[in-house]
């Protein structure tokens, strides 16, 4: 049975950056897409970003674009996601996710358990 354990969230003032992580264990890591996706109270769960650890493509949900940066540490089965320029809007508890075989975090097999961030104004 695959887990997914959140770290580094927190409070930060606009502008500032965090990085978060997620440690994967019980799964075959290369075998999987890890996903990072948020959701902010009073709104729908939203697809962050997204890193195929297989062969290391990524992609990106708009919002994010050139602030937030995905990668993968292989050997310690973790993925990270790197914020920069934070803005009040980024506030939402961040899961992370697992997808195997889909490629893309279309069809999330496991699911982390959350980690707040707030960013004040």
């Amino acid at each position: 049975e695959g887990q997914l354990v959140e770290s580094g969230g927190g409070l930060v003032h606009t502008g500032g950056s965090l990085r978060l992580n997620c440690a994967a264990s019980g799964l075959t890591f290369d075998d999987y897409a890890i996903g990072w996706f948020r959701q902010a109270p009073g709104k729908e769960r939203e697809a962050v970003a997204c890193i195929n650890i297989g062969d290391g493509k990524t992609n990106y949900a708009d919002s994010v674009k050139g602030r937030f940066i995905i990668s993968s540490d292989n050997a310690k089965n973790t993925v990270y996601l790197q914020m920069y320029s934070l803005k009040p809007e980024d506030t939402a508890v961040y899961y992370c996710a697992a997808d195997w075989g889909m490629g893309k975090c279309l069809g999330i097999d496991y699911w982390g358990q959350g980690t707040q961030v707030t960013v004040s104004s």
